[in-house]
C-alpha cells in the first residue's frame, strides 16, 4: 500500500511539473526539436524529463518566453506551430543549419521583442508578417538566402533599435518610410543586390549609431542630410555605384570624415559580428 501510495505521489509531482507549462507550448517545443532533428543537436533535450530542464528554455509564469539555441546544430525548417509559443519573448537561433522559409505563423508571437535568426539558410522572401510583432526591437536576419525587397510593413515596427538584414541576396531600393524607426540605432543592409539612391529620410534617425551599406548597387550621392547624424560612429557604404567613393568611418572619428574620398584615405572595415 505505502508503495502504491508513494508511486501516486510522483506521478502527481511529475503531472503537476508538466503542467506548468501549456500543452501547447509543450507541443511546439517538441515540434521545433523534431523538425530540426534534436536528437542531433549539441545540447539535445530529454523529452521525458521537465521542460524546466531543456537546454536553452526559460520559462516565466507557466509560459515559455526565452528560446536561446544559437551554435546548436538545428538542422531543418521551423515548424509551424512555432506560432504557438505566444509567451516568446527572445528567439535566438542563429548560428545553425535551418532552412526554408520563415513560417506565416510567426506573427502570433506578438510579445517578440528580439527575432535572431542570423547564419542560417533561410531563403524566400522575408515574410511580412513581421510587421506584426509591435514589440519587436532587434531583428537580425543577416546571413541567409533571402530574396525580394524589404517588406514595408517593417517600417511600422517602431520600437526597433536593430535592423541587421545584410548577406542575403534582397532587391529594390531602401522605403523612404525608414523615419518611422526613430529608435533605430544599427542598421545594416550590407552584401545585397539592393539599388536605386540612397535616401535622405536615413538622417531623420537621430538615434543611429551603425550605418552598414556597403556592397550593394546604390548610386547617386551620399545625402549631406547625413551630417546631422551625430551619433553615427560607424559607416561603410564603399563597394557601390556611388558618384564617389568614401572612406569607411568606424569608431569615434568625427562625421566630417564621411565626405572624405577614400584616395586621401585609409578605410576602416568592419563587418556584422556576434
Amino acid at each position: 500500500m505505502k508503495t502504491l501510495k508513494l508511486i501516486a505521489i510522483c506521478f502527481l509531482v511529475s503531472a503537476y511539473s508538466f503542467a506548468n507549462v501549456s500543452s501547447s507550448d509543450k507541443d511546439a517545443l517538441i515540434a521545433l526539436y523534431n523538425s530540426t532533428n534534436g536528437a542531433e543537436w549539441n545540447s539535445s533535450w530529454d523529452l521525458s524529463l521537465d521542460i524546466d530542464t531543456w537546454y536553452g528554455v526559460k520559462i516565466e509564469n507557466d509560459r515559455v518566453v526565452e528560446i536561446n539555441l544559437q551554435f546548436n546544430n538545428l538542422n531543418g525548417p521551423l515548424p509551424t506551430e512555432i506560432g504557438d509559443l505566444t509567451g516568446l519573448k527572445i528567439l535566438n537561433l542563429g548560428f545553425n543549419k535551418l532552412n526554408g522559409t520563415i513560417p506565416s505563423s510567426i506573427k502570433k508571437l506578438t510579445e517578440l521583442r528580439d527575432l535572431q535568426l542570423f547564419m542560417n539558410g533561410f531563403e524566400g522572401e522575408i515574410p511580412s508578417e513581421l510587421g506584426e510583432l509591435k514589440k519587436l526591437e532587434s531583428l537580425k536576419l543577416y546571413s541567409n538566402k533571402f530574396t525580394g525587397e524589404i517588406p514595408s510593413v517593417l517600417m511600422g515596427l517602431t520600437n526597433l533599435k536593430e535592423l541587421l538584414l545584410g548577406s542575403n541576396f534582397l532587391t529594390g531600393q531602401i522605403p523612404t518610410e525608414i523615419y518611422a524607426l526613430t529608435k533605430l540605432q544599427k542598421l545594416s543592409l550590407m552584401d545585397n543586390k539592393m539599388d536605386g539612391e540612397i535616401p535622405a529620410e536615413i538622417a531623420q534617425l537621430k538615434d543611429l549609431e551603425e550605418l552598414l551599406l556597403s556592397t550593394n548597387q546604390f548610386s547617386g550621392d551620399l545625402p549631406k542630410e547625413f551630417m546631422n547624424l551625430t551619433k553615427l560612429n560607424t559607416m561603410m557604404v564603399s563597394d557601390n555605384n556611388l558618384n564617389q567613393e568614401y572612406i569607411s568611418v568606424s569608431g569615434k572619428n568625427p562625421p566630417t570624415l564621411m565626405h572624405l574620398e577614400l584616395q586621401n584615405a585609409t578605410a576602416t572595415m568592419d563587418i556584422e559580428k556576434e
